[in-house]
This record gives structure tokens, C-alpha cells and sequence, in this order.
């Protein structure tokens, strides 16, 4: 865009589009040239005309700059600053406009549209956003993360030549242990809307550095009055639990050797269970004695001696006896992350959940939306991983205080966890496919639609 001299003042625009097929310009395009020429007239400028160019046709169109122009730009605005100040309106119903919108993963119009009472169904197909970013993960001891340019620089305290990744392409940035960051580096990356995940060396998330617009005043406040009624906090924990015991007995029926019928059986009645619950109290019940059936049988899905030891001692978190109960925790941590990032893409705050209690620092609505994928990626990477010698018990210290993984068997597991979020797999309803990672941003934008009113009931990903 550029503007005349005092001389013949007037905005000038140039579009790369197709011109309409009449005379007149796009109806953008004018709101736009009027509200320049009110600029202008304010600045104290006389501004007779406007000219705009459309490059694709080498069309010039010459419009005046009369009253009628002002007021209809002036109308345009009214109703833009209307519609910011207003609640987010419902996506439009069978658009062709829609499938080609870059707001499209935003509005998801026809999630939501599929999950309203009374809509049409809708039959174009529609293309999901690629996950394409590269997902920066630092972990030795000593690495240190900067800036330079446009670009990202790892270098390592080993001496070898630092390594440059552009920004461009980065989409999320997770620090383990004693890695450090600049503040340059802290400062271009909140800017540019890429979260950074602190973890622990044993991969407890201990902070993230979100940018300040994460969260949108009316999604929290709507989540707030949604979550301090019990009655909708029951119905999307249900939802949640009842995906996730479905998906814990698809990995055994998949995985397990020799599964007792009997532990499918239970596993298919609290399923049953907690869709009826009439309480979180009875419904916690019923998730913890599936977790009870599922770990109990959870042994049985590994070839190797792994399974004997996790069979050993069950369960265990803090500090994790076994290479199985190793793994299965760095991968719950690693989850948390992307979760808190994919609610936090939604526009909602993490901390206040639905089934999970609400405590200082502890993202209860993160560890909600992973309990469905919680069978599908965690425990999944530890089944696969160990069954193919991927991860090996030679990656692990066995100590008094517990089994931690090596920088080798950090390396490993990094590998097989990337590989598994950018698997893709077809969602049930929707009927197309996506990465397990945008399948956490897709169900965190969806919890986003709930609590705004739009959608009556949810869903959540279940495989066969």
C-alpha cells in the first residue's frame, strides 16, 4: 500500500486477487480505501479519489471518494468493532467458502456443526491442518539455546559446530534438566507465539513459557461457570473416562498375550459404569478399578523380561522401580506438555479442570484431555518401543532411588515418541485423518466450543 504526495492525496492499494467481474471493487476493498481516505481527511489531507490496481488482470479502477464511500466504511467499522466486543460468533453451515479460510482450525465449522442439534449435515471434505513444525527437544547436560538471526542455535558443551534451525519452522521447544536458554532467546520466541516447556531431567514438567494472549478473558470466564457446575463437569468426565477405558482395552486386546476374558469383561462394565455415573466421586471409582484390571494385565503386552518386572511392582510413579514404569512416566510428563499447549492454542487455561481437582500449579485440565490418549500414545510408545528393541533395559540406571534413562535411552525414547504424535489416525466422527498431536489441539478447540455454548455434547478420539 502507498500513498500519494500532498500534491494528489489519495490512497493507492495494488491487490494481487482477480478483480470482480463488474466494474465496482471487492466490497473489502472499498471499506478498506475508505477508511484510508477518512485517515487522510483527518490528517489533513483533500482526498478526491482513490485508485486500486488488481495485478492478476492489470485492471486500475478508479473510485470516488464521496460520502457514500465514507459512510459505508464507517458502517464496515461499527460492525467489526461490534463483532470483536461481542461473543465469538457460530461458525457458518455448509460455506464453500470455509474448507479454503486460513481461520478454518480455528472455528472448526464443521466439528461444531456436526455436534449442534438441528444442523444439516455436511458432506464436502474437509483437509485438517498439517503439523509440518519441527518440535525442538534439548536434553544433554551443558546445551545451551540461543538466537541468531531469524534462526535457532543448539550448542552443545562438547565443541561441535552449534546447530542452526530456523525459526520459521519451529513450532515447540522442550528444555531438559540443566539446558539453558538465553534471554534473547526467551524474548524472540514469546513473540513469535512458540511455547517452551522446562522440564526436569527425569522429565517432570516444571514451567512453560506461554505468550500473553494464550487465553481469551471470555473462553476462561465461560470455562469458569462451566467447571463450577457439577453437572457439567460430570458430563465431560465422563466422556473422557469412558474413551479412555475403551482405548486402555483396545491396547490389550491389540498387545496382550493370553488376556484373561475376565479382565476384558470388567474393563467393557466400567465403561457402562462410568457413562451412568450419577457423581465425579462414583465415576473416579470406576476409572480407578479399570486402571486396577488394565495395569494388572498391562505386563502381559511385552515380549521381552520388562513385563515380568512391571508385573513385580504394578503401578508405580514416584520414583519408578522399573524401565516400564520409567518409561511410562517421562511419556505422561511429555504429554502434559502437549496438552497444556494444545488448550492453551484453544484459548483456554489449563488449571481449571473438570475431573481432575483443581490445585496451585497443577494443569487439572491438561491431565483431563490426556486420559483418553493416554493408552494411545503413552503407553503405546512403551509397548512398541520395548517389543521392537527400540528402548532396551541397557538405557536405563537402576539405583536405589529408582530407574532413569540414560542420554541413550533419552535419545531412543525421543525418537519413538516423535514418531508416534506425528503418526496419523482417522477420527470416528469426523472421518478424517490427523497427526495424534493436531488430534490433542482438535479435541482441546472442541472442549473450547463446549464450555462457549456451541456444541451441546463431546466426543473424544476412540480407536478399534
Amino acid at each position: 500500500k502507498r500513498i500519494y504526495s500532498e500534491a494528489s492525496s489519495g490512497p493507492r492499494n495494488r491487490k494481487q486477487s482477480d478483480a470482480p467481474a463488474n466494474v465496482e471493487p471487492w466490497p473489502t476493498d472499498r471499506a478498506q480505501l475508505g477508511l484510508q481516505a477518512i485517515l487522510l481527511e483527518r490528517a489533513g489531507y483533500t482526498v478526491h479519489k482513490a485508485l486500486l490496481y488488481y495485478a492478476a488482470e492489470k485492471r486500475k479502477l478508479s473510485i470516488p471518494v464521496d460520502d457514500e464511500l465514507k459512510a459505508e466504511a464507517l458502517e464496515v467499522l461499527k460492525s467489526a468493532q461490534q463483532c470483536a466486543e461481542g461473543p465469538r460468533p457460530l461458525p457458518l453451515i455448509n460455506d464453500p467458502k470455509c474448507p479454503r479460510c486460513s481461520l478454518q482450525p480455528i472455528c472448526l465449522p464443521d466439528e461444531v456443526n456436526a455436534q449442534r442439534e438441528g444442523c444439516p449435515s455436511v458432506n464436502r471434505k474437509l483437509w485438517p491442518p498439517r503439523d509440518d513444525g519441527i518440535h525442538v527437544i534439548a536434553q544433554r547436560r551443558g546445551t545451551r539455546v540461543g538466537v541468531r538471526g531469524s534462526a535457532m542455535q543448539i550448542t552443545e558443551a562438547d565443541g561441535s559446530p552449534p546447530r542452526s534451525i530456523p525459526l520459521a519452522g519451529v513450532e515447540s521447544v522442550s528444555l531438559f534438566g540443566s539446558v539453558q536458554m538465553s534471554t534473547q532467546a526467551m524474548h524472540t520466541l514469546a513473540a513469535k507465539k512458540i511455547p517452551v516447556a522446562f522440564l526436569s531431567g527425569a522429565g517432570r514438567l516444571v514451567t512453560m513459557l506461554d505468550p500473553l494472549d494464550s487465553v481469551s478473558a471470555d473462553t476462561r470466564r465461560n470455562q469458569v461457570r462451566a467447571f463450577d457446575q457439577p453437572e457439567r463437569c460430570l458430563k465431560l468426565a465422563q466422556a473422557l473416562i469412558a474413551a479412555k477405558i475403551h482405548n486402555q482395552r483396545t491396547i490389550l486386546m491389540r498387545n496382550g498375550i493370553d488376556v484373561p476374558q475376565t479382565t476384558l469383561d470388567g474393563m467393557a462394565q466400567q465403561i457402562e459404569n462410568a457413562v451412568a455415573a450419577k457423581s465425579l466421586e462414583s465415576l473416579r471409582g470406576h476409572e480407578g478399578q479399570a486402571a486396577a484390571l488394565y495395569f494388572g494385565a498391562f505386563g502381559r503386552a511385552f515380549k521381552t523380561n520388562v513385563g515380568e518386572s512391571f508385573n513385580e511392582h504394578g503401578r508405580e510413579r514416584r520414583p519408578p522401580p522399573d524401565p516400564v514404569n520409567c518409561v511410562l512416566s517421562f511419556a505422561y510428563s511429555m504429554l502434559t506438555h502437549e496438552c497444556t499447549a494444545a488448550l492453551r492454542t484453544a484459548r483456554l487455561e489449563p488449571s481449571i479442570g473438570a475431573f481432575h481437582v483443581s490445585r496451585p500449579g497443577r494443569p487439572a485440565l491438561a491431565l483431563d484431555l490426556m486420559e483418553p490418549f493416554r493408552p494411545l500414545i503413552a503407553d503405546s510408545i512403551a509397548v512398541s518401543g520395548f517389543n521392537r528393541s527400540e528402548i532396551r533395559d541397557g538405557h536405563f540406571n537402576h539405583t536405589a532411588a529408582g530407574c532413569m534413562m540414560t542420554d541413550h535411552g533419552r535419545k531412543a525414547f525421543f525418537g519413538a515418541y516423535g514418531r508416534r504424535m506425528d503418526q496419523e489416525v482417522t477420527h470416528p466422527t469426523f472421518g478424517y485423518r490427523m497427526s495424534y498431536r493436531r488430534m490433542l489441539i482438535l479435541h482441546a478447540r472442541m472442549i473450547a466450543a463446549w464450555v462457549n455454548n456451541e456444541i451441546p455434547d463431546l466426543s473424544f478420539l476412540t480407536t478399534r
